[in-house]
């Protein structure tokens, strides 16, 4: 059966493959497997319809059959345990691939989108200025961290997995910060990423979508 997931119909994110659909696309291309894709608008976002399947009114959604899942990391855990090459056949190594993608989403995202966010939401507040210092110590600390226990290694723990999946995506948020910059090892890192086949079909395609609406 063909997974359908959605995305946006017209991505806030100008066709960078920044929006959270992007992880699903690349996990399925990373598998080898066929999905369609239905588009949503921001309006059909937030109505009954769409709620149904994400109570939060956000995308990506994913339905198989009977089965509906949101949540880019519980839709890519998904696809990684029902195929093979996302998650290494060791149970030991098979858990730790599962501890990064924890790790990617529950330790070293949050303070990357509060940077993110908070041009947009606090940026005409007095004390904008001195906040934007603290918010990028937080994400130095992570990438200390997170840099240190890379070290030369080409990923995380052995061969590439869904952690990494979920962490080259994370790392990708600090695109135009000038962050990542100061660690040349998780720059290398996101680049390998970048360079799989598998992320250059998936950004295509959610990129192709981009431009098709822009030039309607």
């Amino acid at each position: 059966m063909i997974p359908t997931i959605t995305a946006f119909e017209r991505s806030p994110d100008r066709g960078q493959g920044l929006a959270r659909d992007m992880r699903v696309r690349w996990a399925l291309e990373e598998v080898g497997q066929p999905y369609d894709i239905r588009l949503v608008s921001f309006r059909a976002m937030k109505e009954a319809a769409h709620r149904a399947l994400q109570p939060f009114g956000q995308i990506p959604t994913y339905e198989e059959g009977d089965l509906v899942l949101f949540e880019s990391g519980a839709i890519v855990l998904h696809v990684a345990q029902r195929h093979a090459g996302l998650l290494p056949e060791d149970a030991n190594a098979r858990a730790r691939a599962i501890m990064w993608m924890f790790a990617a989403l529950n330790t070293v995202e949050p303070p990357i989108v509060e940077r993110e966010q908070v041009p947009f939401s606090e940026g005409d507040r007095l004390w904008y200025r001195d906040r934007l210092p603290l918010l990028e110590d937080r994400i130095h600390a992570r990438l200390d961290a997170l840099s240190a226990r890379l070290g030369a290694a080409d990923w995380l723990d052995g061969t590439f997995s869904a952690g990494d999946l979920m962490m080259v995506m994370v790392l990708r948020r600090l695109d135009g910060m000038g962050i990542r910059e100061r660690y040349p090892n998780l720059c290398a890192y996101v680049a390998r990423g970048q360079a799989r086949p598998a992320y250059k079909r998936a950004f295509d395609a959610q990129r192709a979508v981009f431009l098709a609406a822009s030039s309607g």
